[in-house]
């Protein structure tokens, strides 16, 4: 695991990041253009739809959805209050719902959703499997859940890199999760910033769609077989403490390390075009 992929490290990194995640992070790696293929990708095709979007964050991503679905119908969930804090400030989210919750634990009963989308968030969970899981529950028959997040780096260095901060996947793994969830038609779409394209994947939106069929259901974990990882909020021993410093300082050393790379890919990439 990362080390930053663990809910109390990650509810740390956040505290911080939150104060500059719009400006300096979206702009270089999680584009407009990135999360307009991504929506599209996510059916969000009549303004009635119930749309819960998991790890929503500063409502980056909440703000595209919105503008295709009421929002008043969107739900905006993330375990930082800080994060949430951001998008409480932006006009275009006001009418949206706005929890604090787990995705791993979603609190919300079944069938409870038309459309779940989660951007930025899978690869900060400690257990994908039970996340994605929760989604297949909380959509209705025929709803689609898609999941936005990073690929594992094909450079040898910036895979170990990635590695050390949180949770770079395969694609192949994207996909077997869906499955097993019970989702079907399950499709993966590349998506890259301007200055990545050519180099290889950089991340993928998949999709998937619940379906009542018998093989689905089959297929799908029960949570009662899907522990839940980890608990924020569960006591930590004085080795606990120990652990949590060392994986928080090390892990956003790492993370940290990916804006200098990623802006001077992206300058390169404005002079090339110049």
């Amino acid at each position: 695991m990362g080390l930053i992929q663990h809910k109390r490290e990650a509810y740390w990194f956040y505290r911080f990041l939150s104060l500059v995640y719009d400006r300096w992070v979206n702009p270089l790696f999680w584009t407009p253009e990135m999360r307009a293929q991504a929506v599209e990708a996510a059916r969000l095709d009549s303004r009635d739809l119930d749309v819960l979007d998991a790890g929503a964050g500063t409502g980056f991503t909440t703000e595209a959805i919105v503008r295709s679905v009421d929002p008043a119908r969107v739900t905006m969930l993330d375990q930082s209050p800080h994060q949430l804090a951001q998008a409480r400030g932006k006009p275009a989210l006001a009418a949206c719902r706005k929890l604090l919750g787990d995705a791993e634990r979603l609190p919300f009963e079944e069938a409870s959703f038309d459309r779940y989308v989660s951007a930025g968030s899978i690869e900060y969970w400690p257990d994908p499997q039970r996340g994605i899981a929760e989604a297949h529950r909380v959509l209705r028959e025929g709803g689609t859940a898609t999941v936005i997040g990073p690929v594992e780096p094909a450079h040898p260095i910036l895979k170990r890199l990635a590695g050390a901060w949180m949770l770079f996947p395969p694609e192949a793994d994207y996909r077997a999760w869906f499955e097993r969830a019970g989702f079907e038609d399950v499709r993966l779409h590349a998506l890259a910033p301007d200055w990545y394209r050519g180099r290889s994947v950089y991340a993928v939106a998949i999709t998937g769609t619940k379906s009542g069929s018998d093989l689905a259901i089959q297929h799908r974990p029960g949570l009662q077989d899907l522990t839940l990882a980890e608990e924020r909020d569960a006591p930590l021993t004085l080795a606990g403490r120990a652990r949590f410093a060392a994986r928080f300082v090390l892990g956003s050393l790492a993370g940290l390390a990916f804006v200098p790379i990623g802006a001077a890919l992206a300058l390169r990439s404005r002079l090339a075009r110049h």
